[in-house]
């Protein structure tokens, strides 16, 4: 299966910048669309954004303007640029990759989380 582990989470100011990582075990090209969800304590967990291999992006209304999602294909890694900070984006964030396998079938994988804290 498909190993994520995140990275960059930590704790900023309001109106403050975080880039978070997502590494992956296999080469990217083969993973259909990566994504970032977060969940905060008491909720469920939500779709921030989201990356295909022919790079069309959706992202959340809640962080459309503020957040950018990218991926390095040779680093096997998908980023988000969290940019201009709310303390309602506190949340941990999880890595997604799902793979097509054929028609009937998908494959989909979560990272570990990690934690984004950011203080008003």
């Amino acid at each position: 299966q498909v190993q994520l582990v995140e990275s960059g989470g930590g704790l900023a100011q309001a109106g403050g910048s975080l880039r978070l990582a997502c590494a992956a075990s296999v080469n990217i090209f083969s993973i259909n669309t990566m994504g970032w969800y977060r969940q905060a304590p008491g909720k469920q967990r939500d779709m921030v954004a989201t990356i295909t291999t022919r790079g069309s992006t959706n992202y959340a209304d809640s962080v459309k303007g503020r957040f950018t999602i990218s991926r390095d294909n040779i680093k096997n890694t998908v980023y988000l640029q969290m940019s201009s900070l709310k303390p309602e984006d506190t949340a941990v964030y999880y890595c997604n990759a799902v793979r097509y396998h054929d028609e009937i079938r998908s494959f989909e994988f979560w990272g570990q989380g990690t934690q984004v804290t950011v203080s008003s």
